[in-house]
């Protein structure tokens, strides 16, 4: 754990927390921008819906293995040198991405995107836990998320206005000119809090360390597969929406926004609940919550109940609660990481990302022109996340009753 010596003198402020929330929606911002364009890109590059979902699970990709090598590194060379040279890099897959002349080239232009982008992710989290900790990072980053809540708001309606006057490739353009404004004021305005560097320890004994404690494996799976679980909503909803009950593209943004902002009030009575209940507790209940809204999920599109309204209303539950799993788990399982924050953001951030390009590539490739895969993959998510938390639990009170037994032998010794 940090000590007062070693903690970084920065102090957290509205306009820092502000910044971070901004770098921390460059995901959804990516992702959720160029969704109402989905069919279109399909139509222009003469290919199959589930060869342009391929693109949401190739940034998935990018954003996991981004965030894998990214923790070393600014463990290594502090928080904000990587994440300069990160913002660059999405930058030029951006641009990349707008001149993609096949699915193919789309695709990989995604990854490189999400490369540079997956360092934005991992800064803002390694930053709280720099300077703080337990019920008091779990407010902070559900404050975070009421700013990177506004994303999947304005990124569906931002990107639906673009392509109907501009076009698809014009939605990258613009996710380009994004990247190069926070370049601008990261370089002007973010300190550097990482803690004193601590040796030159592996990637792989780091990683060992965090897959053998039970206290970060168990939130991060658990919050890795309930992440999952949203991202196979992201890959599906569009083709269900706008294929299938025939919604205008420019108006998909405002079923999506609705979600989001479902998310945003949830993470604010978030900041209230933790200081009544034990993160842990907190998680739970929500996790249990997850399993009985994505079982409605896929009850209403195997049932057809209510058509498009069931199916929106549905959703908007499972999505809310995304502001109850995804703060807490992020402060648990970070708790015990303050001295290697980085590596252990990155390993959190890898676990959700590669469960969610998991996610979205079994959407692409089930998909049958019902809400059935979609909802399928999002119940299946949400009972993982269920069982890791329990699995983690048990594991984490057994950990703890081998180690009180080794205190009681030393005491009666």
């Amino acid at each position: 754990m940090t000590t007062p010596s070693t903690r970084p003198a920065v102090k957290g402020t509205l306009g820092l927390e502000l910044l971070l929330g901004t770098l921390t929606a460059f995901a959804p911002l990516s992702i959720d921008m160029y969704l109402p364009a989905l069919p279109r890109i399909a139509e222009d590059l003469q290919s199959t819906a589930p060869a342009i979902q391929l693109t949401l699970a190739s940034c998935f990709a990018g954003l996991a293995l981004g965030q894998l090598f990214t923790g070393p590194l600014i463990d290594r060379f502090g928080r904000t040198r990587p994440l300069y040279a990160g913002l660059a890099l999405y930058v030029l897959g951006s641009l990349g991405c707008a001149l993609a002349p096949s699915a193919s080239m789309l695709v990989a232009m995604r990854f490189v995107q999400a490369l540079g982008g997956s360092v934005a992710l991992v800064v803002p989290r390694a930053v709280v836990r720099d300077l703080w900790s337990g019920a008091d990072a779990a407010r902070t980053m559900s404050r975070l998320m009421l700013v990177m809540g506004v994303a999947p708001i304005l990124a569906p309606l931002l990107g639906g206005w673009v392509l109907q006057y501009s076009g698809w490739r014009a939605i990258f353009v613009v996710l380009a000119a994004i990247g190069a404004v926070a370049l601008a004021f990261v370089l002007k305005s973010l300190p550097e809090t990482a803690p004193p560097h601590e040796g030159s320890q592996s990637m792989r004994s780091r990683l060992g360390a965090l897959v053998k404690d039970p206290d970060f494996v168990g939130p991060a799976l658990a919050g890795g597969f309930a992440q999952a679980g949203m991202f196979a909503y992201i890959a599906g909803s569009p083709f269900v929406f706008i294929s299938l009950y025939g919604i205008a593209e420019e108006h998909f943004g405002w079923f999506f926004g609705v979600n989001a902002m479902g998310l945003i009030a949830v993470a604010q009575l978030n900041r209230k609940l933790v200081t009544h209940l034990p993160l842990h507790r907190l998680l739970r209940l929500a996790l249990s919550l997850c399993v009985v809204a994505a079982v409605a999920v896929l009850a209403v599109a195997w049932t057809g109940f209510m058509g498009l309204w069931g199916i929106a209303v549905s959703l908007f539950f499972f999505v809310s609660l995304m502001g109850l799993v995804a703060p807490n788990a992020t402060a648990i399982a970070l708790e015990r990481y303050a001295a290697r924050a980085g590596m252990a953001s990155a390993a959190l951030g890898a676990l959700q990302f590669t469960a969610a390009a998991g996610a979205s590539w079994a959407v692409s490739t089930f998909n049958n022109g019902t809400a059935m895969p979609m909802a399928g993959v999002m119940a299946a998510m949400a009972l993982l996340a269920w069982l890791a938390a329990f699995v983690g639990l048990r594991a984490r009170a057994r950990q703890q009753g081998a180690l009180g037994g080794v205190a009681s032998r030393h005491g009666a010794a």
